[in-house]
């Protein structure tokens, strides 16, 4: 009986478990003007992708950098395997006719512990997309819980059988839930999923440490992102400290740089102060344009930029406000 009981705790440790988040806590404030070490590319041809999206990209090879950069690449498809069935990929999964290569295409920057990302990563499967974050315990979190999110699903295609989410009834519940309150002290959000499949198996998600005040266009080349996030950023309230705000006149210049015609920038906050800050620096710059009230929540992703985040629930349970804005890249009227 003593044998029986002592094998109990093995049986329960095997198979993938998702991160505590209680064991990477980590103070918010971080000096971004501090010379960390930090490993990033001369050049976004310089960057190895391999090490985040196994799945849309080769190793690097010790050919020349551009010429690297081009083989290692795999084309879109949110399969683990090339040859994959449409059934296996998923029911949101969609192959194009001209089978472009891989590249990443949304940002978000101070993702946090990543609910935006894991939100997102059903509903584009065949987007690639990276959290940004200078702190390196919710790096470390963000990414144990992506790797086991992909081993979840790994294990659920080699079962056989499993159900798979519907994207659709999980956007139409994200949007009831905007007029929910959420009650009580317990922390809410969204784990990912573990008993049913989802669209890209979450191996279109992935977290860096970076500090995207100093190396972000190391990352990017000009005219890749398509959207950019911009949620809860630390509001630097001392005066001496706006100058360390993510959103400010250089920024926007290299914001502008990487997005490409027509992306988006998505901003929200809790912080009236910060959202009138970042507004009259946003309105202003000549390759940006304002988004209407009326057109932005018609677009799915916003109903995930205000509900899906872990700060942003927690603003909802506080009963806050939330203020949210968003902005379009414009054609360079110079060059034009």
């Amino acid at each position: 009986m003593a044998e029986a009981n002592n094998e109990n705790p093995t049986t329960e440790q095997q198979g993938p478990k998702l991160p505590q988040k209680r064991f990477f806590r980590q103070r918010a404030h971080v000096n971004i003007f501090n010379d960390v070490p930090l490993d990033y590319p001369i050049n976004p041809d310089e960057e190895d992708w391999s090490k985040l999206y196994p799945v849309y990209f080769r190793p690097r090879t010790e050919q020349a950098p551009e010429q690297a950069a081009s083989d290692s690449k795999r084309p879109l498809s949110p399969s683990l395997d090339s040859t994959a069935t449409l059934a296996k990929r998923g029911p949101a999964a969609s192959t194009s006719t001209e089978n472009p290569l891989a590249q990443v295409e949304f940002a978000d920057i101070g993702c946090g512990y990543g609910g935006l990302l894991v939100a997102l990563a059903p509903l584009f499967p065949n987007t690639l997309m990276v959290g940004m974050e200078i702190r390196t315990k919710l790096v470390d979190y963000l990414q144990q819980r992506i790797e086991a999110l992909r081993a979840f699903q790994r294990n659920l295609l080699a079962q056989g059988g499993a159900e798979w989410v519907d994207v659709n009834a999980k956007l139409e519940q994200e949007i009831a839930a905007l007029n929910q309150p959420l009650n009580g002290t317990k922390e809410q959000h969204d784990n990912g999923e573990t008993e049913r499949l989802v669209p890209g198996h979450y191996e279109n998600i992935a977290a860096m440490r970076i500090n995207c005040q100093k190396y972000l266009p190391n990352f990017f080349k000009k005219g890749q992102l398509s959207k950019m996030f911009i949620l809860f950023a630390d509001p630097h309230f001392k005066r001496r400290k706006h100058k360390a705000r993510i959103i400010s006149t250089t920024m926007l210049a290299e914001y502008a740089y990487v997005m490409r015609t027509g992306g988006i920038i998505y901003m929200i906050t809790d912080v009236q102060d910060l959202y009138n800050w970042s507004i009259s620096h946003l309105d202003p710059f000549p390759l940006f344009e304002r988004i209407p009230n009326e057109d932005i929540l018609t677009d799915p992703v916003t109903t995930f930029v205000i509900n899906s985040t872990e700060e942003g629930k927690k603003v909802a349970r506080n009963k806050g406000k939330k203020y949210l804005a968003c902005y379009r890249r414009i054609e360079d009227p110079v060059t034009n």
